[in-house]
């Protein structure tokens, strides 16, 4: 089973991205901050794909992609921004720090689960 790793502040965000992914066939381990994903990266296998917020209390999601950017055994991991910064150069930035894909609050469910479908099959 493919697991995805969502790193979200907002309670209701983690819960929705949770049940649509698992609905979809995917594992899904949540961390509530940039901090506690990179600890959960630590110490357990890495996941097939990231799904990451940029805006959370102490490091930011720009954060933690740099750092998985940097690291050998996490680098070539797919990581989806999903972020309510609507603005192209929020994108633009988001994917210059290593996001592969990048998807704006709100979005439509099923383009979310198609979104990590693409980059993790």
């Amino acid at each position: 089973m493919k697991t995805v790793l969502v790193v979200e502040d907002t309670q209701a965000e983690r819960n929705m991205i949770s049940a649509l992914l698992s609905h979809a066939g995917f594992h899904v381990a949540v961390t509530e901050n940039a901090e506690a994903g990179w600890k959960w990266l630590q110490n357990n296998n890495p996941p097939n794909l990231i799904l990451l917020d940029i805006v959370m209390p102490g490091e930011s999601g720009l954060d933690l992609c740099r750092k998985i950017r940097e690291n050998e055994k996490l680098k070539e991991i797919p990581i989806l921004f999903c972020s309510s910064k609507s603005e192209d150069f929020d994108r633009f930035w988001a994917l210059r720090q290593g996001g592969t894909e990048y998807i704006t609050k709100p979005y439509v469910p099923q383009n979310l689960v198609d979104k990590v479908v693409q980059h993790i099959s």
